[in-house]
Order: C-alpha cells, then sequence, then structure tokens
C-alpha cells in the first residue's frame, strides 16, 4: 500500500512532510504520513497497534518516499527527534550525524563537511550543500546557523548529491524542511526553556507558532522565537610586551586587556521568525510565499586558549559576530495532467559584521624591524596592536523549475532547470587604531585607509546555470535502474583591492585611498556536468540493497591576489554499496552502507609567502576515502533504542608540494619530502573527520496515571582528529583527542502540555571539535592556539504546551 496518498493533489503533497504520528510505544519512534490518512491506513494503523517503529517520508530526491525506499545513504532526523536532543543549531543536530563533522570560529562562522572530504578549511566554495525547504543556503567559511523550530525534520544525504543539488553538493548536502501552513485545521504551541551551562551563566528560550486556517483553501503560519545563551569562556588578565624590532628595552610597550577582562563573555543573542501562507488556487495546485528572517548576535570568543586556563582566553581587542539575514521565497506545486510540477524561487540577503583579536600577529611580526615602530610626533610610540573588523554583504537570488512524470509508472522521469546568482561585497580591515594620525613619512608601513594596515575590499558575481534529469526504470518489480545527470555552466567575475599601501601605489593610486582602487580583476568561466547511476533490488517489502555510482564537482575560480594562478574544478567519484531493512515485525530497523569515494584536484587554501599572511586557494592533489556507515532503532518493550556510527579513512594519494618562492607563489612542479618541497606528502590524513564517530541513545517510556513519563540517556563518541592537511600547519595546531559525553532527560506529558529536565555533556568533558587560530596559523599557531569544543556541562527545564 502507498505510504502517501493524494487526494487532495498538492495539498496533500505538502501536509504529506509535515503531520507527524506518534508511536504510543515510544516517543522518539515517529511516522510522517499523508494528513488525508484514513483510519484504515497502513501507517496510521500500524502507529495504533503501538508495537512497531514508524517511518519518516522524505524529499530527498525531490519527490515524496519513505526514507527506507530511498537507495541513498540519508539520516533523517524527524521533529521528535530534533526535540528529544534539543537540537537548535549546527552543533547540536552535527553531533547525532555520524558522517558529518565541522570547522567553526564560532556562531555565523562555520563549514560542515561530509565522510571526511575536508581540508581542514574553507575553500572559495563550500565542499557541502545546505538548503532550508527549497533554498540554497550555504556558503563557504560561514553556513547560515539556522534556529531550529516548528520545523518537520532535518535530512543529511551523504556523498555527491550533484545530480539534483548542484556544484556545492560535492560532498553531501544537509536539508531543513519547514512545517507548513494547514488550511483544515488550527493548531499552536509555545515552548520556554531556563537553561545554565554548568561552569558559565543562566540563559533561556521562548518559542512559539501559530497555524491559522483563513477559509477552506487558505492558512498561514507564523512562527517566532528568541533564545539567549549564557556564555561560558572568561576572559582573563594577561599582556603582551612589544621590543618594536629593537634591542632598546627603553622603548618597549607593554599591553595589558585591562578593559577587555569579563566572566562568562560569549553570550549570544538569536532571534527571528517566519510567514509562511498556505494558498490551495484548486484542489491541484498550491502557492506558497514565505518569509524567514532572523539575527543573531554574538559576544566574545568561542575558542579557548588551553595556556590561560580551562574555558579561558586572553584577548585584547573586542570581539564578536553580528549575522543578519532574510529570505524571501515563493513556491508553487501543482499537476498537469498526470504530471508534477514544482517551481520555487528565493532571494537572500545576508549582511555579516565580525571583530576579531589579531593581537598576536602583531607580537609574531615585533621580531621584524619597522612592522610594530610607530612613533608618535609628541614623543614615544603608538601601540602597535592590530585589530580586525569585517563587513560581508550578499544577495544571492535562484529559481528552479522541475517537471516528474507519476511516480506509480514502470519509468519515472524528473526533469528540470536551475538558476542562481550570487553577488556579494566584503571589507575587511586590518586595523592600527590612531595609525592615521601619525606622519607616514616615519613609518615603514604606513596605512593603506584610515587605519587599515592591510585592507581587502572586494566585490563579486557569480552566476550559475543548470540541466538536470532523473530516471527510474522498473526492470522487474523488485529491480530498479536509476540515473541522473545534470549538465551546467558557471561564470565568476571578481574586482577589488587586496593589499598594503605599496600595492596602492603599484596601481597607480593616491594613498592614503580616498576613492576606489583596484588592483585585481578576473573572469572565470567553467562548465560541467555530474552523473550518477544507481541499482535497487527490493529483496521484499522490508528489505532493500542499492549500488551507486554518482560524482560531485565543485567549480574553479580566480584568486585575488596578485601573482597567483587560478585555482581548477576539484570532482569526488563515489562508489558505494548499501542497505535498508526492517525485522521483527517492524520492531527492529538496520541500515548502512560501505563507499569509496576518490578525491581530484582537491581545492585547498593556504598562505601565500609575502603576503602579510593573506591566503589563496590551490589545487592539492588527490585522496581516496574508505568508508562504513550504519545506523539502527530498536523496539524492546517500553525501550527504544537507536545509534549510529560511521568509519572515515581519508588520505592523500598524491603529494601536495609546497609553493615555490615569494616571487612565484604557486606550487612546484615537483616535489619531495626529503627537499623539504612537500606540504603534505601521500598517505597524509584529511583533517576534521575523526575515523570513528557514533552515538547511541536508550528512552523508556511508561504511564504514571494519566502521565506519560520518560527517561532517557545518550553517549556520543568520536575519535582521534587532524586539524589541518598541511605538515606545517598541523604541527603548529596538534590533533583534537578523541572523547565521549553523556546526556540525559527525564520528562512528562499531561493532557497537551510537556515538562523536562534535561542535563547535556553531564560530565563537563572538554571535547575538542577542532583546534584553530584566528590570524594565519605558522605565524600565530605557535602562541595562539585555540580550541573549538563541544558545549561545556548544559542543563536546564523545559516547559511547552500544544493546542
Amino acid at each position: 500500500m502507498s505510504l502517501i496518498k493524494r487526494s487532495r493533489g498538492a495539498r496533500a503533497m505538502l501536509l504529506a512532510t509535515t503531520a507527524v504520528v506518534t508511536l504510543a510505544t515510544s516517543a522518539a519512534a515517529e511516522d510522517i504520513a499523508s494528513a488525508d490518512a484514513a483510519p484504515g491506513n497502513a501507517a496510521a494503523s500500524t502507529a495504533a497497534d503501538g508495537g512497531a517503529l514508524g517511518e519518516i517520508v522524505v524529499t530527498a530526491q525531490k519527490r515524496l518516499e519513505s526514507s527506507q525506499h530511498v537507495p541513498i545513504s540519508i539520516q533523517a532526523l524527524g521533529s521528535e527527534t530534533l526535540e528529544q536532543h534539543k537540537v537548535v543549531g549546527i552543533d547540536d543536530y552535527v553531533k547525532l550525524l555520524p558522517s558529518v563533522s565541522l570547522a567553526t570560529l564560532g556562531p555565523g562562522q562555520t563549514s560542515i563537511f561530509f565522510r571526511g572530504i575536508s581540508t581542514g578549511n574553507a575553500g572559495a566554495t563550500p565542499s557541502s550543500g545546505m538548503y532550508f525547504d527549497e533554498t540554497p543556503v550555504q556558503s563557504g567559511g560561514s553556513s547560515l546557523d539556522l534556529h531550529l523550530y516548528d520545523v518537520a525534520r532535518v535530512e543529511a544525504l551523504s556523498g555527491p548529491q550533484g545530480t539534483l543539488y548542484g556544484a556545492s553538493s560535492l560532498s553531501g548536502t544537509v536539508r531543513v524542511i519547514s512545517n507548513k501552513p494547514d488550511p483544515r485545521n488550527f493548531s499552536a504551541g509555545y515552548d520556554l526553556q531556563g537553561d545554565k551551562f554548568g561552569k558559565g551563566a543562566v540563559g533561556g528560550m521562548a518559542e512559539g507558532f501559530v497555524n491559522l486556517p483563513l477559509n477552506e483553501k487558505m492558512a498561514v503560519r507564523l512562527v517566532g522565537y528568541y533564545e539567549r545563551d549564557g556564555g561560558f569562556i572568561d576572559v582573563v588578565p594577561g599582556s603582551v610586551t612589544y621590543t618594536l624590532g629593537d634591542s632598546d628595552p627603553s622603548n618597549d610597550i607593554v599591553k595589558t586587556n585591562k578593559d577587555q577582562v569579563k566572566q562568562n563573555a560569549n553570550s549570544v543573542d538569536t532571534y527571528g521568525g517566519r510567514v509562511a501562507l498556505g494558498i490551495d488556487l484548486d484542489d491541484n495546485w498550491t502557492l506558497t510565499p514565505e518569509l524567514m528572517a532572523q539575527r543573531q548576535k554574538s559576544h566574545g570568543a568561542f575558542l579557548w586558549d588551553p595556556k590561560a586556563g580551562d574555558l579561558a582566553v586572553r584577548n585584547y581587542a573586542p570581539v564578536g559576530n553580528d549575522d543578519r539575514w532574510y529570505i524571501a521565497s515563493l513556491t508553487l506545486e501543482g499537476k498537469i495532467g498526470n504530471f508534477d510540477l514544482v517551481y520555487s524561487g528565493s532571494y537572500l540577503h545576508r549582511r555579516e559584521s565580525n571583530d576579531a583579536d589579531y593581537t598576536y600577529y602583531s607580537v609574531a611580526y615585533d621580531a621584524f624591524p619597522g612592522y610594530t615602530n610607530f612613533p608618535q610626533a609628541k614623543g614615544g610610540f603608538l601601540d602597535p596592536t592590530q585589530r580586525f573588523h569585517g563587513e560581508g554583504y550578499s544577495n544571492r537570488e535562484t529559481s528552479e523549475l522541475r517537471v516528474s512524470s507519476p511516480t506509480d509508472m514502470p519509468f519515472h522521469a524528473t526533469v528540470g532547470a536551475f538558476f542562481q546568482r550570487n553577488s556579494g561585497h566584503i571589507i575587511n580591515n586590518y586595523l592600527i587604531p590612531g595609525v592615521s594620525g601619525l606622519d607616514p613619512a616615519t613609518l615603514s608601513v604606513p596605512p593603506v585607509k584610515g587605519d587599515d594596515i592591510y585592507l581587502i575590499d572586494n566585490n563579486t558575481v557569480a552566476k550559475d546555470y543548470a540541466l538536470f534529469g532523473d530516471a527510474s526504470y522498473k526492470i522487474f518489480d523488485n529491480l530498479t535502474l536509476n540515473g541522473g545527470i545534470r549538465g551546467f555552466k558557471s561564470t565568476q567575475a571578481s574586482n577589488g583591492f587586496f593589499g598594503i599601501y605599496f600595492n596602492a601605489l603599484k596601481a597607480g593610486c593616491t594613498v592614503p585611498l580616498t576613492k576606489t582602487c583596484i588592483t585585481t580583476r578576473s573572469s572565470v568561466k567553467s562548465s560541467g556536468e555530474t552523473h550518477k547511476i544507481n541499482l535497487t533490488w527490493q529483496v521484499d517489502t522490508q528489505r532493500m540493497v542499492y549500488f551507486t555510482y554518482s560524482t560531485g564537482f565543485r567549480v574553479g575560480g580566480a584568486n585575488g591576489l596578485p601573482g597567483v594562478s587560478a585555482y581548477k574544478p576539484d570532482t569526488l567519484d563515489n562508489f558505494e554499496l548499501g542497505f535498508k531493512t526492517t525485522w521483527l515485525n517492524h520492531k527492529l530497523r538496520v541500515n548502512g552502507a560501505i563507499y569509496k569515494e576518490i578525491w581530484n584536484g582537491i581545492q585547498y587554501r593556504l598562505a601565500v609567502p609575502g603576503a602579510n599572511g593573506l591566503s589563496a586557494v590551490y589545487n592539492a592533489g588527490d585522496a581516496r576515502v574508505y568508508g562504513a556507515e550504519v545506523d539502527f532503532q530498536a523496539l524492546l518493550g517500553p525501550v527504544t533504542l537507536s545509534g549510529t556510527g560511521s568509519y572515515n579513512d581519508g588520505r592523500l594519494t598524491k603529494d601536495f608540494c609546497d609553493l615555490v618562492s615569494r616571487a612565484n607563489p604557486n606550487p612546484m612542479p615537483t616535489c619531495s619530502v626529503a627537499a623539504g618541497t612537500t606540504a603534505a606528502p601521500k598517505g597524509t590524513r584529511l583533517p576534521n573527520q575523526p575515523k570513528f564517530k557514533g552515538s547511541l541513545t536508550a528512552r523508556y517510556d511508561f504511564e504514571t496515571g494519566n502521565l506519560k513519563d520518560f527517561v532517557a540517556a545518550t553517549v556520543n563518541r568520536q575519535g582521534k582528529a587532524r586539524n589541518y592537511l598541511g605538515l606545517a600547519e598541523d604541527a603548529a595546531l596538534g590533533d583534537s583527542p578523541g572523547f565521549s559525553t553523556f546526556d540525559f532527560s527525564v520528562g512528562t506529558r499531561f493532557a497537551n502540555s510537556s515538562l523536562e529536565l534535561f542535563i547535556q555533556n553531564a560530565f563537563d568533558k572538554r571535547g575538542e571539535l577542532n583546534r584553530n587560530t584566528f590570524c594565519q596559523i605558522l605565524i600565530c599557531g605557535p602562541v595562539a592556539l585555540r580550541v573549538y569544543s563541544v558545549k561545556p556541562q548544559f542543563f536546564g527545564i523545559k516547559f511547552g504546551q500544544k493546542f
């Protein structure tokens, strides 16, 4: 029997992704079924029996399917799972996804990676895709940190997804699917939470939604939220001494951070909401305009310094990030005869403002004469401490049109077209406060503009065009052949200023700059295709085996720094054998996959000699990943056990040569480890992804009178991970050790209310997710190593009601 009914056309298709049937035996087990499901429907009757696992309907292949019938490796976290694990942002759901890892400098500054396809830094474009509903929201080094509330599920699609999701889905794609307006039923709810970090401050959260039918064919859904993270990293007292590049101690400058000292300095305020209007134009056509906006303002540093103490850092300048964005989107779904048509269009505007402490760059360069020596007319020397302030503006317009044939025919196909225009403007100021008031004739490094010693002011416009198709044919009733292809082309144009005063003079500009000065112009065109082929054997109604060969592609581009060659596209080949099975009368589910991935022409960001710590993107040879994934769920009476695990061994298969010289900042054509000309040799492990990562959850549900109670525990484990691909950078940072954390919760439901007590990282472990520095690693790594760890002990109480 089909899991999805379509008696009301497009509206039923929308609501099928949001209606949740909670199994009586376990609040952890869930079933996303059609809102039209009648009492005799298989999904509904199974839930009523209270003795079987439900299923989640996903749209990973741009059509509604049970996750157990999708022949790709997909982890789907439904609404109940998200709620039980207190998933709010990127950090929370990444720890539940075994093949996903991250590298970050804090909120709004995160990159995610699948199956170890990572070099330890963000390239010019991301290697993993991210979608909110139909809108692509990925960005290199700064993925949107969506606050997750009133969402149906999170889908993590491992492996290349370029056929249906484009070039930025080289290694995988994360999709956040929201709940949709429902014209048939009024519903509303709110949740209130009070919380505290064990070694930190108090915080809290308020969230609410309302689904309001306006008439029998129209509804509006409103969502709002505010979250306050109290902070847990202290800025402790410290000082640095500048010798000003000479041996005369009489002119040394001692810099203290007394104006920055603060407890629990890294607090975060996040607020936003969305409004969606669902309109049934008739029985077959639905229009859904939606507006979503969020602001996330973080204070202080989120990477701490082990040398300063536990959860402590010595900052000498203000640190923070202000991330503001909104998405306006429109989706039209309907039928032309028996064919389904979907159009989706969106506009994403984002503005980011970032302040960071650049003190340790100044400390490192204090050994060189002239770099920190700034004499004042009144006598003495100016404090040479550099600061960083960045502003980023981006606008992204996307449109996609796709048509699908009926899924109940032996041959089924989806074809479509995609367009995206992405424009951006970044201004990065590396400044010394007060330097613009000094006589430039007395300075070896005068400012280029205002107080900026180094300036990046760059504009980019990128356009992407694609045609894609995906088709399935049933060779036999239980054997299906699937294939897909996507052809695309892209253009990227940029112009701007990179450098110091000397670069401005070389470009014929007057210093200090009073108007736009262009030092680099570039225009790059790329084209190519990605493809896949899949063979699926449906052994019986509960067991399936599949084999997939798929490819991924990431476009090349130009580097902004003079003398650095353009970087080429990188590609990924994925060979995957997987299975999805259900056993013991729907009481046990076990899914898994083994795979080999071949990564060609890796895009890698590396510091350029003589460029004052600035970096460019290079092609760093080839790599391969051997891996396996598994997840399971089991009902043992009132106890539900669920777990995930992954093994990923990624290594270079070709030496990555070091840069030639300051005069020619491009990789050497040949190199050797013995000669010291290799940045990373063959066999070097890829960074960020531990070899093993997994989790195990046990939940016991029981009743006390009219109360539905539960007790739950989760253990998360991951192994040691490398932090950078290059040998020198990795030596400066060191590896992140393996760790385990434990989460516990207890709660009850009564009538339309719920109450829960929880504690995460109960034993307060400092599990390291990555190590980094803000300034260039080889310059600042030895003195400014920072650690981004999992949340320290975090506990709270949560109350909610649904109407």
